[in-house]
């Protein structure tokens, strides 16, 4: 019988702190372009989700 082992990489703490700070920025960028957005639709969708999520916008 043959096994497989799988080791999985680890991250060093600035690599870490690299991708939380990324993924910060793009969630922030999102909520914010989305609700700032022109399109009736798109807005309403985002502040719909909004309010499901209990983020205060206005």
């Amino acid at each position: 019988m043959n096994t497989a082992s799988v080791s999985t990489p680890t991250l060093s703490v600035s690599e870490r702190v690299k991708a939380v700070a990324a993924a910060l920025v793009i969630g922030v960028a999102l909520i914010y372009t989305t609700g700032f957005a022109a399109s009736t639709n798109v807005h309403n969708a985002a502040h719909d989700s909004r309010h499901g999520l209990a983020f205060p916008c206005h």
